[in-house]
């Protein structure tokens, strides 16, 4: 192989920086589109950040949900901002516990 055929490799993580597998096109490109981050506790696999981001995406003007139990981030993104109290809700009937903005 020469250089010419072959492809950059990236480095570093494919998530952008707002923890997010997708680029700001995809997440963002939405005018008015609110992102917030926020930090919940009791998380451990994949099967938590199902239900979390199941519940969180049944908040009105929800749309898209990122949780990572690794971190504890959950990364919201909306057509407007969102009432803490309706994403505290969300994460409690979950069964876990929404700490607070990150």
């Amino acid at each position: 192989m020469t250089a010419e055929t072959q492809l950059p490799q990236a480095t570093g993580s494919c998530c952008s920086p707002t923890g997010s597998c997708h680029d700001s096109a995809d997440t963002g490109a939405q005018a008015g589109a609110v992102t917030t981050v926020y930090q919940v506790s009791g998380m451990t696999c994949g099967h938590c950040e199902g239900a979390i981001s199941e519940e969180v995406s049944g908040i009105e003007g929800v749309t898209s949900v990122k949780a990572v139990a690794s971190t504890g981030l959950v990364t919201v993104v909306s057509g407007a901002p969102l009432s803490d109290d309706a994403v505290r809700a969300a994460v409690d009937e979950a069964g876990y516990e929404l700490v607070g903005r990150a």
